[in-house]
């Protein structure tokens, strides 16, 4: 089982592009994004750790897995 904390931005990205197949991250708000990382199976970080720049690096790393 993974340990994922906000920085593990790449893995969030794999995990949120499985979780979410059908959903273009480009059209994504922070808001739903914030809360679907917490969501994943495997989360383990303080919701307060997390800023705009982390949703901003989670979501490109997202729209470049799916993009692959």
């Amino acid at each position: 089982m993974l340990d994922l904390r906000w920085t593990d931005v790449s893995d969030i990205a794999i995990e949120l592009y499985d979780a979410h197949p059908d959903v273009d991250p480009q059209y994504v708000n922070f808001v739903d994004l914030r809360n679907w990382v917490m969501a994943l199976e495997g989360f383990n970080d303080q919701p307060e750790r997390c800023g705009e720049k982390i949703l901003e690096a989670i979501q490109a790393a997202w729209i470049e897995e799916a993009s692959d």
